[in-house]
């Protein structure tokens, strides 16, 4: 589990995992598979019986699960089922009309499995296996190589490339196994878990997993899966985790299990990616590619499509901050948006809505909120959105805690008491913890959402939901730690379905997630602290979650704890501006006017967002229907570039803008620049990508790059808000060139606009302004 540093205090945390057991020296347990024999097939797949080093039998089904997905689940029956799919489910396995199943005549298999594989043997254009003793199921863009004796599985492209193959486990000099094999590992009476290992070439790199902020290639890291309360974004806990990951060769794996999995990438020995599963079965998913966007499309297919934001969603959030609010300052803050010009769709109210104690009732502060209806009312007027914090645990001084204890609608403990929590780690009242297994607690929740979004609240912040207790029970017979990491999805599930039911879209602004999470579509990084390393490691844990599925992600601009220096607050609110969404958010303030000597440098950024909207929405678009990333690391776009896995602190906005946040003080840093020719879009300049230059930036200025020949669609005159409308008239900005083509997606649809040097052509409905090259500084 997560090393834990000597001599520092233990950070304390309501929900740490459960523990793995570690073999004494000597101790067996090991139930590695050896060999098996067919027992069923058809067309998509075929069953096999399993013998282990153990002398156990297991059952092994190997099939395909859509065009270019091969599917392996290996458990103690054909019928064995993840545990967390008692609450949800998570994968969906597709079907791919080209599937067949070869060599079944050559394996040794009875007639019967050989009528039943419907004839597929030897079939055409598969290639056929090599030797006796092989099956091979074929699932187009991915095969599956199966050995029979000794045991083998390996993965290949269509044109036999190995994508990757199993690691039969490695012994040391002193005999210790070193590696856990395809197989499972008993202990205490029972089964720990299940296992895989592959083996990992020497120039490998693999990314994803999830909101993890460490580098992006995760080689020599060990992620476990199980959602933190990360207390910053620095470390390997995650608020955020997805057992999925894409590898530079070409392919990705995705595990179906709620379970805390643990992937050991290549840590405990450099040539091994090994898998540990502590559920009833193993089951995973090999997806072939060869570029992450067709890993990321199948991976899709698999889980499903990421929701589209409304497209108010992309403009600027602004926070009161972790501070008593009241009605008062709410107007005031609005106001003096409006005021100054400060581009803004969305104001946030955090915690103090509420009863301070309170947390989370869902029920306004009478005291300082006296007229919530009405001020909402106001606010609306105005063109602001309004987003109220909120999460799954109500105070046990909250009013509603005896009834909702009552009714039974908290997890409770094992003697079947309510586990009242200490879901604030000491800094607030104790919990119950809202069981969203039960039908009426989760009828009992809607039913405390609704009436707000009457009122007209648009958006709920879902803060926290990684606080389930290991050894809490739930109402359908759940532990807490089958539920810990699937409860957040449950509880998006609730908050987004009634949201959607009262305002037409399912938007909710969530702290934690699980795998299948894009189908909530605004997710931040949580509490960031205020510097200049967090905000580079923020920004890690951005890209590996878009390469998750996650494309519509952000994070407190300013950081989170702390006040941020003047010149850390303008380089943070850049980043902001150029990430999928934008909020600013901390524990202090974070609003403009509250750093007055840089407040210009600030508000510059914001309105340059506003500007590139109609870019900005059409990258949106576009990662909804993909499911590619829209804040993008290099290696989306340049996989067969090894730099591009490893430069993790730059990312491609949309295809043709490559950002690189100022993550130093003195305003100077390295940006490497892939293959191709870069507009500098400050000066004009043209530098020659394929390699690093030192890039010094102004404070007003965040290092920003133009593909050449890019059309940059842009506002022509950007409002103070982006509203729900279809845009004004666009301007199409040209780097590098005076003609080309742009596709520009909106509200109303998809406009295509030709340039040439007779003039522009317009296929859609968007309003075009005219065409210009960009000038530089």
């Amino acid at each position: 589990m997560p090393y834990r540093p000597p001599l520092i205090a233990h950070e304390y945390f309501v929900a740490d995992p459960p523990e793995l057991p570690v073999r004494s020296h000597g101790e067996g347990g090991l139930s590695a598979l050896t060999a098996a024999e067919p027992v069923a097939a058809d067309e998509a797949g075929v069953t096999l019986k399993a013998s282990t080093s153990a002398g156990e039998t297991l059952v092994v089904q190997v099939g395909a699960a859509g065009e270019g997905v091969i599917r392996v689940r290996l458990g103690q029956d054909a019928d064995a089922r993840t545990r967390s799919a008692r609450a949800i489910s998570m994968v969906t396995p597709g079907t791919f009309a080209g599937a067949r199943v070869e060599g079944l005549g050559t394996a040794g298999g009875s007639g019967e499995v050989s009528a039943r594989a419907g004839g597929a043997a030897g079939a055409p254009g598969g290639g056929g296996p090599e030797a006796p003793g092989t099956i091979v199921v074929d699932a187009g863009a991915v095969r599956a190589e199966i050995t029979l004796s000794p045991w083998h599985l390996r993965f290949t492209d269509a044109a036999g490339r190995t994508l990757l193959e199993q690691d039969p486990g490695h012994t040391d000099i002193s005999g210790r196994l070193r590696t856990l094999p395809f197989g499972r590992s008993l202990a205490g009476g029972g089964v720990a878990g299940y296992h895989e290992s592959f083996a990992a070439p020497a120039d490998e790199a693999f990314t994803g997993f999830g909101e993890s902020f460490t580098p992006l290639d995760k080689r020599g890291q060990r992620p476990v899966m199980w959602n933190f309360d990360a207390f910053g974004a620095e470390s390997q806990r995650a608020y955020k985790n997805v057992p999925f990951y894409l590898s530079s060769r070409g392919y990705g794996v995705l595990v179906d299990s709620g379970a805390p999995v643990e992937f050991d990438v290549c840590q405990s020995t450099h040539s091994c990616v090994q898998i540990v599963v502590p559920d009833d079965l193993i089951d995973y998913y090999v997806i072939a590619g060869p570029t992450p966007p067709e890993i990321l499309d199948r991976f899709d297919r698999l889980t499903c499509r990421p929701a589209l934001p409304p497209k108010w969603a992309f403009g600027t959030w602004i926070s009161s901050g972790f501070f008593v609010d009241t009605q008062e300052r709410v107007m005031n803050r609005a106001r003096t948006i409006r005021e100054r010009g400060i581009p803004c769709d969305v104001l946030h109210l955090d915690t103090y809505w509420q009863t301070d104690g309170h947390w989370s009732d869902l029920r306004w502060d009478e005291a300082g909120f006296p007229d919530p209806a009405g001020m909402l009312a106001e606010l609306k007027e105005m063109g602001f959105k309004v987003c109220l914090w909120m999460n799954p645990y109500v105070s046990h001084l909250s009013p509603a805690f005896p009834a909702a204890a009552e009714a039974g609608y908290f997890l409770k403990k094992q003697d079947g008491e309510v586990y009242v929590a200490d879901s604030w780690h000491g800094s607030y009242p104790a919990c119950g913890i809202v069981d969203f297994t039960n039908p009426a607690a989760v009828e009992w929740f809607r039913g405390l959402l609704r009436p707000l979004l009457e009122q007209g609240v648009q958006v709920f912040k879902t803060d926290f939901a990684e606080g389930v207790p290991h050894d809490a029970v739930a109402a359908n017979g759940m532990t807490g730690t089958d539920l810990h990491n699937v409860y957040t999805l449950l509880f998006n599930d609730v908050v987004s379905e009634v949201t959607r039911e009262a305002t037409g879209h399912g938007m909710v602004w969530a702290r934690s997630s699980f795998l299948g999470g894009q189908r909530h579509s605004a997710q931040w990084s949580g509490d960031t602290y205020t510097g200049y390393p967090a905000m580079g490691s923020t920004l890690r844990g951005g890209l590996a979650h878009g390469l998750s599925g996650i494309p519509f992600w952000s994070h407190d601009a300013g950081g989170f704890t702390g006040r941020p220096t003047d010149d850390l607050y303008v380089r943070w609110t850049q980043f902001g501006a150029f990430s999928p969404l934008l909020r600013l958010h901390g524990t202090t303030s974070r609003e403009p006017w509250e750093f007055p000597e840089v407040e210009a440098e600030a508000v510059a950024a914001l309105k340059l967002r506003y500007r590139l909207m109609p870019y900005l929405y059409t990258a949106a678009v576009e990662a909804a229907r993909t499911g590619a990333p829209m804040m993008r690391a290099l290696c989306v776009d340049h996989p067969d570039d090894p730099v591009a896995w490893q430069a993790d602190l730059e990312y491609l906005l949309g295809r043709d803008l490559l950002v690189a946040p100022m993550t130093s003080p003195d305003g100077t840093r390295r940006v490497y620049l892939p293959a191709g020719d870069w507009v500098d879009h400050w000066t004009g300049e043209v530098h020659a990508g394929g390699r690093y230059i030192t890039v010094s930036a102004p404070l007003a200025e965040i290092p920003l790059f133009v593909r050449h020949g890019a059309l940059i669609p842009v506002l022509a005159e950007p409002g103070q808000a982006v509203g729900d409308g279809p845009f004004g008239e666009i301007t199409l900005v040209g780097y590098g060139t005076a003609t080309g083509t742009a596709v520009i997606s909106d509200v109303d649809g998809d406009t295509t606009v030709t340039v040439t040097a007779d003039g522009i052509r317009v296929d859609g409905p968007a309003r075009i302004a005219g065409a210009e090259q960009a000038a530089g500084r």
